[in-house]
């Protein structure tokens, strides 16, 4: 849940105010690279996922796929790009932290997160099978809820992203989207073997709901995940102007000069003051 919540986005983080701001020019230079490295990471990290026999591995491993649409929109250089990247970290936060607190209670029951040992568990457990559902719905990108909001900013960003060239920024965006498929197979198959179906374990009829402590403790983080992907614009508008500062400062003309301004409403409105 620390890897998720904080160290992840660390390093995003850096990438946003650090290699950006500091060193704008080899960012749109290196663009098209990160930009290839990000797709990389979302087909190469779901395609893991798929095949985990490990719950915790499945979902450390979407990670590695979830940060790779946060670098891409990080690397469009655009308004919605950069704030679907924004969002997506808390989105993915939120989300995967929730997904690593239900690997816990499972664990804490069976002393195992081995797939092939659940099965059938929404009859004994139904309360854990419920939340969790919406929880890995949550990670997929289903509408209303929170990680479709960040996902779909980003793919729109780099649509339009003049980072690279057009017919790149289709075939990237087209590419990025099927991390969302491979999300869906891999999260789906996995709550199909752990939570539905039969019984195949005697052990896992056994075991007992989640507790009111429990049900607390990932109640809120649901209310979030619902209330983000409903009503994302008190977050969007908070970060706003941090990314129209780091746009301006990368699409800025560089000493030795060949990047023109990507910023004409500025340009425009310096155009008006003067006048």
């Amino acid at each position: 849940m620390i890897l998720a919540g904080v160290m992840l986005k660390m390093g995003t983080y850096g990438l946003l105010r650090f290699n950006l701001g500091l060193f704008p020019e080899m960012s749109r230079k290196f663009a098209p690279v990160m930009i290839t490295l990000a797709v990389i990471g979302i087909i190469y990290g779901a395609l893991v996922a798929m095949v985990q026999p490990d719950v915790k591995r499945l979902v450390a491993y979407s990670s590695v796929s979830h940060m790779g649409f946060v670098v891409l929109g990080l690397f469009s250089f655009t308004e919605l790009g950069m704030q679907g990247a924004l969002y997506q970290m808390l989105n993915h936060g939120v989300s995967t932290g929730a997904l690593f607190l239900f690997v816990g209670f499972i664990y804490e029951r069976r002393h195992t997160r081995l797939i092939s040992e659940f099965g059938g568990l929404a009859t004994p457990m139904p309360w854990f099978s419920t939340l969790f559902v919406i929880a890995a719905l949550s990670s997929i990108g289903l509408p209303f809820l929170n990680g479709f909001v960040g996902e779909f900013l980003i793919m729109i960003g780099m649509f339009t992203s003049n980072a690279v060239s057009h017919w790149w920024s289709v075939i990237v965006t087209m590419l990025a989207a099927t991390g969302v498929i491979w999300a869906a197979v891999y999260m789906l198959w996995m709550l199909q073997r752990v939570v539905f179906g039969k019984i195949t374990n005697p052990e896992n009829a056994r075991l007992r709901d989640l507790n009111a402590r429990e049900i607390g403790l990932l109640v809120p983080l649901l209310l979030l995940m619902l209330f983000m992907g409903v009503y994302p614009q008190v977050f969007l508008d908070r970060s706003k102007a941090s990314v129209e500062a780091v746009r301006a400062r990368v699409a800025a003309q560089p000493a030795g000069g060949s990047y023109a301004s990507t910023e004409p409403a500025a340009n425009d409105r310096r155009t008006i003051d003067n006048r």
